[in-house]
């Protein structure tokens, strides 16, 4: 069976500012720039029976993303911002919604055994069913397909089983230097974060990339023998929402491609950064990065 498909799969949500409603959820970003690259791709969460679950499907048919969110029997989920005196935000991401509840379906098994690369979290592990519909998913994916683990940690809504399990099935780890602090103390990872990260990579099997980024400052792809760094350009920023999306979208899209781990890399750095120069999550990217 031909695998041709990249998946993003998760949480599909609105963050609630005091401003107004912005539509998140790194699984439809993931899948959004994917496409941009010409794969087939396709985004699987779930969403309510409601008005807020009819504005996220008309978006995501907005951008002409294929999808199979479903349409379930709780919330459409909302993330309750609020800033403190000094701007500092606040989230309370409300629990038992739509995203917590994706269904396992034929479908997905169908979807899961054409699949190229799939990219899932840990947030939308925080719920049994949910979580049941992820590792299904990787489990019924073949064997020499790629399984990105964007760790994307929030609040307290993550555990040390649910990280053992996805890092014991995932061949391509993102985290930043938050991050890999915390996953240091559960694992007891010692020395440099490049030490660090190829301790996970001895670790855990199926694991053979590990991918640090460190906010303006740079990233680094680490392989058990190669160490890719380059630094975050200094650009004018609109808002950072999806930059970090766009970057694993853009290197698993090249390395697919066949492209080297230093030249995904590189061109992953150009598109987050152009992300950052642009209003929301999901522009068009410019020739120069498509045609690189």
């Amino acid at each position: 069976m031909k695998k041709d498909l990249i998946v993003g799969i998760g949480e599909a949500l609105w963050d609630c500012f005091p401003e107004g409603r912005k539509f998140g959820g790194a699984p439809t970003n993931f899948a959004y720039h994917s496409g941009q690259f010409g794969w087939h791709s396709i985004v699987i969460s779930a969403v309510g029976q409601d008005a807020l679950g009819d504005e996220i499907l008309d978006i995501i048919k907005g951008i002409k993303l294929d999808n199979r969110i479903a349409r379930v029997a709780y919330p459409t989920g909302t993330v309750q911002v609020t800033l403190s005196g000094e701007g500092i935000p606040a989230y309370e991401i409300c629990e038992n919604v739509a995203w917590d509840n994706i269904p396992w379906t034929d479908e997905l098994e169908a979807i899961a055994k054409r699949t190229r690369a799939v990219c899932f979290g840990s947030l939308a592990q925080r719920s049994t069913v949910s979580r049941q519909t992820i590792l299904k998913f990787l489990d019924t994916m073949d064997p020499d397909t790629e399984r990105i683990y964007d760790i994307n940690l929030r609040q307290h809504f993550y555990s040390l089983e649910v990280i053992e399990e996805s890092l014991r099935r995932a061949t391509i780890l993102k985290l930043n230097e938050e991050e890999i602090e915390i996953v240091s103390a559960l694992f007891h990872l010692t020395g440099s974060a490049e030490e660090r990260c190829r301790q996970l990579i001895q670790k855990f099997d199926t694991l053979q990339i590990v991918i640090l980024t460190c906010g303006a400052v740079g990233s680094n792809v680490f392989t058990e023998t190669e160490n890719s760094y380059v630094d975050t350009p200094k650009v004018k920023v609109a808002d950072t929402v999806g930059a970090g999306d766009s970057f694993t979208a853009t290197f698993v899209a090249q390395y697919l491609k066949g492209k080297s781990i230093q030249e995904a890399h590189r061109l992953a750095v150009k598109a987050s950064a152009f992300v950052c120069t642009q209003e929301g999550a999901t522009p068009v990217f410019p020739k120069e990065i498509l045609e690189a």
